[in-house]
């Protein structure tokens, strides 16, 4: 392989690294911003908040935070599996079918031991 057969690889990651920080920028430039007191006071629910804005958050919302990035992640790994899918055979399908498999009892597992429960 040599370097030319990246090339596209390289020329999307730099369009799409300077697209973003054009898009970030023109929205800030153009964008209205008038700071006032009453704007930057926060706001819950049209009442008064109690408290600090910034209280800690327990620890359970963190927990299916990270739950959903590894199940994010690992779901990833159907695309290249999908595409690839008829010259793996019934090996591919095998070995998918066991990921799947693991995927599945992680899942139950997180189920049952209740880090899907919102309380």
């Amino acid at each position: 392989m040599t370097i030319l057969e990246f090339g596209p690889v390289g020329a999307l990651l730099v369009i799409s690294i300077a697209l973003a920080f054009i898009i970030a920028n023109i929205s800030r430039v153009m964008g209205p911003h008038k700071p006032t007191y009453r704007k930057l006071v926060p706001y819950e629910s049209g009442m008064k908040p109690i408290g600090p804005a910034t209280r800690r958050l327990p620890v359970k919302f963190y927990l299916v935070a990270v739950l959903f990035i590894i199940f994010d992640i690992e779901v990833i790994f159907f695309l290249p599996w999908a595409v690839t899918m008829r010259d793996l055979g019934v090996y591919g399908l095998a070995v998918m079918g066991v990921f799947t498999l693991i995927l599945v009892v992680g899942f139950i597992y997180e189920w049952k031991k209740g880090g899907l429960e919102w309380e």
